[in-house]
């Protein structure tokens, strides 16, 4: 990923106002994005399992598989041989929740699971269409 400018003023996101201030020095987007190299990895979310959570088909998660995983982080995990994201839930016990209401949770029993990450960033597109590139 590319440093790239980033102003001083934050963007209000009700009425709009003029940019007013100056630009910081470049936001270099692997500093802000990537804690540990060696355990990062970038995924392509497939399916709308995740939507009422801001993941949507074609997305490209940031996952650390350096750090632990807690009640309500987003996970990327394998369930019988697929990797799938959801919401992990440990209380009152482990399970994977779907941000969709059209599917169930996936409880550890039902062909077991392991966790292989946590989310940390969703990076998609805003424009033309929910796949393709940064570009």
């Amino acid at each position: 990923m590319a440093a790239l400018p980033l102003f001083t003023e934050a963007v209000r996101a009700g009425f709009p106002s003029p940019a007013q201030g100056y630009m910081e020095d470049p936001l270099d987007l692997n500093r802000l994005c990537i804690r540990q190299e060696a355990a990062t990895f970038l995924l392509r979310v497939e399916g709308d399992s995740m939507i009422d959570a801001g993941i949507y088909p074609g997305d490209i998660l940031v996952v650390d598989r350096s750090l632990e995983a807690l009640h309500g982080d987003i996970v990327v995990a394998a369930v019988g041989g697929e990797f799938t994201v959801k919401e992990l839930a440990l209380k009152p016990s482990p399970r994977l929740l779907p941000r969709n209401p059209r599917y169930a949770p996936i409880l550890p029993e039902e062909g077991g699971w392991e966790l292989f990450g946590v989310a940390t960033f969703a990076l998609h597109t805003l424009r033309g269409g929910s796949t393709g590139s940064c570009r």
